[in-house]
């Protein structure tokens, strides 16, 4: 079956944090929005038909999550990573950033340090300030061919006492699937000043060949004693707004403290839709996601040309992963509210600012692939003519 990706669907009035926030993001109610990280491709036909077969029952009460559901998760990470999960190694979160906020209050106290891998998603910084924790960075080290883990400068913070690392794995925004010999060297580092690993592994499923993913708990048994991993179907699928994530835990001892702030926090209910999808996704999903990547990397080649061609100021280095581009706009020599500004006042495009990824990120704006070539064309020429 060949799946279209080309199909413009109108988002707007269906409460779409991406399009129907513009107004209060950007003031502005008419930029292309090519920020939020959702997809603007159809939830696959599969995730739909499974959540209406559900629909045909007329009782939506209170449900559990099926043995059936958790099997669909262990055979996946099995078949697409190599690693053997067993049921009972499985938890629940409505989402990654809410098993993180849980995880910080299981397994650290207020004024804990925690260490986060600057530039990185955001909501790191938020789950640990806002919970009193103390933020530590250990800004990624930018090379020509890509962005690399500072090991120096990393144990230099571990030494300092820290908690618990905050790991993007894939990286988001910079793209890395980082690979086993980083894993190990981060792994050996942690293990040396006993530093917990939060893992957020989402964009797992979301790695561009050759490159692969490997979960940081799947390299070993010391790994995995000291990796909590956070995983869902979400990003990859499309079904960010079910709130259903997985969180998978080998450690009996770790799994009974996170399972305690889960079940204080009355979270472990979840939702029914976001099981069907869940399962659905994993049983039949490999195909779409494979004709997914393929026209995303083709979205990835189609940006690199034209900045090429015609804005030749603005670049990135290809990601390895995720729908997500880290675009470089230094060469501008332009302060971040001008370029902001920019590109929302005259080139009608919202973008995510880098700023808000910092350090780092600061001559950077994270742009969002994953959508149909026609509507990345529109937002590309409009830049274009703006500096034009």
């Amino acid at each position: 079956m060949k799946y279209d990706f080309d199909k413009i669907i109108d988002r707007s009035g269906t409460n779409s944090v991406k399009y129907d926030l513009r107004r209060a993001y950007f003031k502005h109610k008419d930029v292309i929005p090519l920020w939020v990280a959702d997809m603007d491709f159809e939830t696959p036909d599969f995730i739909i038909d499974a959540m209406q077969n559900r629909l045909q029952h007329p009782i939506m009460g209170y449900s559990i999550r099926s043995r059936e559901y958790t099997r669909s998760i262990c055979t996946w990470l099995q078949e697409r990573h190599n690693w053997t999960v067993r049921a009972n190694e499985i938890s629940f979160s409505p989402g990654v950033v809410p098993g993180l906020v849980m995880a910080t209050l299981a397994f650290s106290n207020p004024g804990d340090s925690i260490l986060v891998q600057s530039p990185v998603y955001f909501p790191f910084y938020i789950t640990v300030q806002e919970n009193n924790r103390k933020l530590v960075y250990n800004p990624l080290k930018e090379t020509p061919q890509g962005y690399i883990i500072d090991f120096d400068d990393l144990e230099e913070k571990l030494k300092q006492g820290v908690k618990m690392l905050m790991f993007s794995n894939p990286h988001n925004p910079v793209g890395r699937a980082w690979l086993e010999g980083e894993l190990e060297n981060l792994l050996d580092l942690c293990e040396q000043y006993d530093v917990l690993i939060l893992s957020d592994e989402i964009h797992a499923d979301l790695v561009f060949k050759p490159n692969k993913h490997t979960p940081l708990a799947s390299l070993s048994k010391r790994a995995a004693m000291r990796t909590i991993t956070y995983m869902a179907a979400s990003k990859t699928f499309n079904v960010a707004g079910l709130s259903t994530a997985f969180v998978v835990i080998q450690n009996k001892e770790l799994m009974q403290k996170y399972n305690q702030i889960l079940e204080a926090m009355h979270l472990f209910a979840g939702n029914i839709m976001g099981a069907v999808a869940t399962k659905a996704a994993f049983d039949q999903g490999n195909l779409w996601r494979e004709q997914m990547l393929d026209y995303v990397s083709g979205n990835i080649d189609f940006v690199d040309e034209f900045l090429k061609a015609r804005l030749p100021k603005i670049s990135f280095i290809r990601p390895e992963a995720t729908y997500l581009l880290w675009l470089d706009f230094r060469a501008l020599g332009w302060e971040q509210k001008k370029l902001v500004d920019f590109l929302i006042n005259k080139a009608g495009v919202g973008l995510n600012d880098g700023s808000i990824f910092s350090p780092g990120g600061e001559g950077f704006m994270r742009m969002n692939v994953a959508c149909p070539r026609a509507i990345l064309e529109k937002a590309l020429v409009q830049i274009s003519e703006a500096f034009n």
